[in-house]
């Protein structure tokens, strides 16, 4: 669906279109305080963020396709280190890190790409994109004026500007990449490092600077960033930004369209009214670049995610969603929105600042002018609650507030993971270790095992005071099991929390054990190589007649990982390398199990995605590709109040999801699929067992549009003549409704041509109704895959109430032709 949304900001354009060609000759980007330069021409750039290792190769050429169809000129990037680099000296540029091939495509799209190389990234993804090895280089620390972190960044950021240059991948030599970064909104932090800091920045800056790669370079959230680096904003609204030289153009490096998303939280999303509102009052007043963080999420494959407790899912809320799909209507919104910039951008970019004329207490109107034949006003009405008409230009224009203008059998076999040491590889150690100096994050889970000695004098003074001993840990993140004698006793999660657990001994020795596990690394931040996992502090057992023990310095053994893990038994060539055992459906489910089962893809071509719901916490993996983790936990009952766009916008006002599971559904690529015999291997910590899981295919259900008939006019409605753009004031605006490929519109939920209320899922008519709202929709869009509806009194038989700003607001469905689009059991 493409929704024309109500900017209240109005282009006024004489002038031709600039169209961007498919491919490209080597041409030079350099900027001035207006805009970007790119061939010698200033540009006002659209851009979106894709992060090529959160889809599959598969996917890319897709996505990129919608990207552009959704009107962006940019592809925005990060680079991963740690996916690059996962041993030192060791670089994977493959399958999901192909990062040539990536921009290879970006290119022959006919798209240009800005790659944020960093290396640090934070991006939500695992400890800012830093690979752990980088913590045991002797006498490093991250992010200052330290030689053996710049030795090991500068190699990898040349590594990188080299690989892109022997690719012939840079503008100048006919690729696609016209910018690039270098550090990650360092200017947050740099004042936790002091002096040390400013030097590091400046280095960063002269390091990059230095390795000719002939494109610009940014750095963001860097306010005092060197005169030859070019400082951008990120956040929520950048219109107010403003560069630290008038040499400098005005550049928005992270419009966060979303947010990020924690197990157990309600999930954030941000009405497209105000994402729209952002970006066109961001071009009104000077901007010339401005990039969607991000245009698609994606999933957080594997241990990818960040954290602590990041969810699999990194969907954001984005134009395009997690499944590949266009989220409507926010990707059609901000489609209507890119073609009246475009439209705007010969005057926008002939002038260097706009003459600004106030039209009300709460309006006003920026106009770009050359005294010309290039002319264009943003008209803005920045009012929360009202409507309000101004005159412009011998026109009358009406504002609407907060605005510028299949099956899987149930055949499922197990293995029970064992408690505290399995293999010969686990070593003792006197002492409390630090989770990640052992692990080296090649694994969540660490085991840590000690034997305690409890006396008859013991067990007699907690008989006679009806009391326990209790486990005492001063501090631990992010979640831990407990055993004694290898029963299971409890757990606590939290980041550096206090642990106090009750425990139940016997007389002599008694094995105590404890599962320390990782659920993402702290990817922002500061002294990121100090942050950590496991254990501080002390470890006690408490409430003993003699006082306390301390089992701190005691002898401990320990194991990395999983028996499952290590034996890869989630690979297809691996799973016959332990004996599974069949699970009876009237088994009794017990914790730390591993299941196994096959399954057939649902037919068609739609996106899959498995149904966890009914599980409680784990990993997953179908056919050896590691969808990433599970864990059921739900969001907060309370806080999902009724959504206003209008009025600043900050992660907690629209949420959604109380009182439900996080995230129940998990995306599994279709390249990962074949037609029959998919093995899924499923890591169970807690008593759960898999009948109800199921698996469907993922389409857009529900779609939804809002067009009031004072909206933008369509595209068509502007005539080119001689080189001039004038518009035919009396045509009318359009709603565009699409479903996803493959699918149809089978039903119109509801329509109503007037005054209707309410949002998406809860509409509601108003006091003026069209009375064949339904109808005309219905004859317009049914059995078809897209529609185009004309909001107009003559398109619904007349005028419901005159002189009233007529809306027209839809709900419709969509669905599949293939009966596997509904959900059915594993």
């Amino acid at each position: 669906m493409e929704f024309k949304l109500q900017w209240g900001l109005l282009a006024l354009i004489l002038q031709s279109l600039i169209v961007a060609g498919e491919c490209f000759t080597p041409f030079n980007v350099t900027y001035d305080g207006r805009a970007i330069i790119v061939g010698g021409e200033r540009r006002m750039l659209i851009s979106g963020g894709i992060h090529y290792p959160r889809a599959t190769p598969q996917t890319w050429p897709d996505l990129i396709s919608k990207s552009k169809e959704g009107g962006l000129d940019v592809i925005e990037t990060y680079v991963f280190w740690n996916g690059h680099e996962p041993v030192k000296g060791q670089y994977n540029f493959e399958g999901r890190y192909d990062l040539v091939k990536f921009v290879k495509l970006v290119g022959s799209s006919g798209l240009y790409l800005f790659l944020r190389i960093g290396p640090y990234v934070c991006a939500e993804w695992n400890f800012g994109g830093f690979p752990v090895w980088l913590r045991d280089v002797p006498g490093i620390e991250f992010r200052t004026d330290n030689t053996p972190f710049k030795e090991e960044m500068q190699r990898f950021v040349k590594k990188i500007v080299d690989l892109m240059r022997e690719e012939s991948l840079f503008s100048w030599q006919g690729g696609p990449i016209i910018m690039l970064q270098i550090e990650n909104e360092y200017g947050n932090i740099q004042n936790s490092y002091g002096s040390k800091g400013k030097d590091y920045m400046r280095w960063a800056a002269e390091m990059a600077v230095g390795l000719d790669a002939g494109v610009p370079w940014v750095m963001c959230q860097q306010t005092d960033a060197p005169d030859y680096i070019i400082d951008t904003c990120n956040g929520y609204y950048c219109d107010s930004f403003k560069p630290n030289s008038n040499k400098k153009p005005k550049m928005w490096t992270e419009n966060w369209d979303g947010w990020y998303t924690v197990w157990g939280d309600r999930v954030p999303h941000r009405p497209t009214e105000d994402i729209a509102f952002a970006v066109a009052r961001f071009f009104q007043r000077g901007g010339s670049f401005q990039n969607y963080y991000m245009y698609f999420g994606g999933t957080n494959f594997g241990r990818t995610s960040g954290g602590p407790n990041y969810i699999t899912s990194y969907d954001y809320d984005a134009p395009i969603d997690e499944y590949g799909l266009l989220r409507q209507p926010k990707w059609g919104h901000l489609k209507d929105l890119h073609a009246a910039i475009k439209l705007c951008e010969p005057a926008l970019v002939a002038v260097d600042s706009p003459q600004y004329i106030k039209l009300g207490p709460k309006q006003e109107a920026y106009v770009y002018s050359d005294n010309g034949s290039k002319c264009s006003a943003f008209l803005a009405n920045i009012d929360e609650h009202n409507s309000v008409t101004v005159n412009f230009r011998k026109h009358a224009y009406t504002l609407p507030p907060w605005s510028v203008i299949d099956y899987i059998s149930k055949n499922w076999n197990h293995f029970k993971e064992p408690i505290g040491v399995w293999s010969d590889s686990n070593f003792t150690y006197q002492g409390i270790l630090e989770h990640l100096n052992v692990t080296k994050d090649q694994s969540d889970y660490l085991w840590y095992t000690t034997r305690i000695y409890i006396s008859n004098e013991d067990i007699s003074f907690w008989e006679q005071n009806k009391a326990s001993p209790v486990l005492t840990i001063d501090s631990m993140r992010d979640l831990v099991y407990i055993f004694v004698n290898g029963q299971f006793t409890g757990s606590a999660k939290g980041k550096w929390v206090k642990v106090s657990q009750p425990v139940k001994l016997i007389k002599g020795y008694n094995d105590v054990t404890l599962l320390s596990q990782t659920v993402g690394l702290q990817n922002y931040g500061a002294f990121l190589e100090m942050d950590g996992a496991g254990f501080r502090g002390q470890m006690k057992l408490t409430g003993c007649k003699n006082g306390d023990i301390n089992i701190t310095e005691y002898m401990w053994t320990y194991q990395v990982g999983l028996k499952g893990e290590f034996l890869k038994i989630y690979a297809v060539d691996k799973n016959g390398t332990i004996e599974w055992t069949e699970l009876p459906s009237d088994a009794i489910a017990t914790i730390f199990s591993w299941y196994q089962t096959y399954f057939d893809v649902p037919d068609g071509s739609d996106p899959v995605a498995l149904d966890l719901s009914s599980m409680g916490k784990g990993q997953v993996w179908v056919n050896g590709h590691h969808i990433g983790r599970y864990w059921t936990l739900n969001a907060p009952k309370d806080g999902c109040q009724t959504c206003d766009y209008r009025g600043a916008y900050d992660s907690d006002k629209c949420v959604t999801n109380c009182g439900l599971p996080t995230q129940s559904w998990y995306h599994i690529p279709r390249s990962w699929l074949q037609a029959s015999g998919n093995l899924i291997v499923i890591f169970e910590e807690t008593e759960k067992k898999p009948f109800e899981i199921s698996i469907k295919s993922h389409i857009t259900e529900t779609i939804c549009a809002q067009v009031s008939e004072n909206h933008y006019p369509p595209l068509h409605a502007w005539k080119i003549n001689n080189g001039t753009i004038s518009l035919n004031q009396t045509a009318a605006p359009e709603m565009h409704m699409r479903c996803d490929d493959g699918n149809t519109i089978s039903s119109i939920k509801f329509a109503s041509y007037g005054t209707p209320k309410g949002s998406c899922q809860n509409f509601s008519r108003g006091n003026c109704h069209a009375p064949d709202s339904i109808s005309v929709v219905s004859q317009a869009c049914i059995g078809k895959q897209s529609c185009s509806i004309s909001i107009s009194n003559a398109a619904f038989g007349g005028d419901p109430c005159r002189g009233v700003v007529k809306t027209l607001s839809v709900e419709m469905e969509c669905s599949s032709s293939s009966s596997s689009s509904s959900s059915q059991m594993i």
